[in-house]
Order: C-alpha cells, then structure tokens, then sequence
C-alpha cells in the first residue's frame, strides 16, 4: 500500500482527534491511490492512533484489493460514490464534529456569508436525507449530492468534506465546525447576525486574493 497516503492520514487522524473533531471510533478517511482506486481507513480503527495495519485499498465499486488485518470501513462505498461521482475529488474526510453533528440533527441552516473562510469555503453546501450508514442508498444519495458540493451535511448522521487533497477537505470540516459554533453560541446570546449581502458574497468569490474555485461539476 501507498505508504505516503497511509503517513498522511496518521497525520490527520492525529489532528482530528488534537482539534476535537473527532471521537471515539467513530469517523472514516480516505485518499484517492488511482483512478479507479482509494485508500480508507478500516472497520473500528481509531482516527486519533491509526497504525499501518489500521488501512485498507478498495475500488470505486468496493472490492478490497489490499488489506493489512481488518475490514474497510462500513462507509466504503460511501467514499467510493464520491470519488466516481467527483474525478477532482482526491481526499473525503467524514466525521461526527460536536457542534456540526447538531446541525445535522437539526433543521438549521448555516449561514455561509459571515466571514472570509466561511464564503470560501461553504461556498456549496447540501444535506443528504437520512440513510443507513454503509448502506446502497448512502452511497447513491451522498454520489449524487457531490456532483453539486463539496461539503455534504448527512441528516441525523455527521458530515462529510470532499477536495483537491486532504488540507483542504479538512480546512472545509474545521470551518463548517466553527461556524455552527458561532452560529449556536450568537443564538444562545441573543446576537443578530445579518451576513453580508449576496452581491458581496459573489463578489468576494470573483474578485478576492483566494485561489478562483474551480467550476464545479453540474448534476
């Protein structure tokens, strides 16, 4: 197995859990290997203390093609759907986040015109229905959600951020996190936040320092 990918994702795991964006065992991770290809953390691995034999290669169809000891994760073809649906996407980041698993119990909305990482990065955001973890209709509905966003909020289930690589799929998690943060905390203290105006927020994204976001895929 690809032993970069593997050290990347020790490293993230790691960070997840320093930054309280994850608990338990819960939460999966993967990186694109190939094409056809991706690597995902296994079964009941622990994102906070990933061990080599902690990974498994499957295919976009979930086939395991390599594994060190355990199974792949039950939300495998979840990942698989993405990386099918999206040929851009090379990393998927899925976690239970305290204050953005609220939102997916919930029928909040999160605003995405507060502040600079906040437009840039929830520029698109959508909600998947409820399914089964690890079941078929998961993967359908989280497949075609990702042909419109690059982060998805699975109702009463946890969320999931799709990029380019894994900074970037994680920058996107930790800031759907924090503003749900702010979005509770301005809610419990009674503070009015208006936003900025729609005109603003399109022109921030045409005409800022960021990098232009690619043009993103149509369903």
């Amino acid at each position: 197995m690809d032993v970069k990918a593997i050290h990347e994702l020790q490293r993230l795991g790691r960070q997840m859990l320093t930054d309280g964006l994850v608990w338990g065992n819960g939460g999966n991770i993967s990186v694109r290997t190939g094409p056809e290809s991706f690597l995902i953390t296994g079964s009941g691995a622990s994102l906070g203390d990933l061990q080599d034999s902690d990974f498994v290669e499957c295919s976009l169809s979930g086939e395991v093609l390599r594994a060190a000891g355990r199974r792949p994760s039950k939300e495998a073809p979840m990942h698989g759907a993405v990386y099918a649906a999206r040929p851009d996407v090379n990393a998927v980041v899925h976690s239970h986040p305290f204050y953005g698993l609220l939102m997916a119990v919930s029928c909040e909305e999160v605003p995405a015109s507060w502040f600079v990482e906040n437009m840039y990065y929830l520029e698109r955001v959508a909600r998947v229905p409820y399914h089964h973890p690890g079941s078929k209709e998961l993967a359908e509905a989280v497949g075609a959600n990702a042909q419109k966003a690059n982060l998805l909020i699975l109702d009463n289930h946890g969320i999931l951020a799709l990029d380019t690589n894994l900074s970037e799929a994680y920058t996107a998690m930790q800031t759907f996190e924090v503003t749900s943060r702010l979005y509770v905390a301005s809610k419990a203290a009674g503070i009015a936040v208006p936003g900025l105006s729609p005109e603003l927020v399109a022109e921030f994204l045409r005409e800022s320092g960021y990098k232009p976001r690619r043009e993103w895929p149509r369903a």
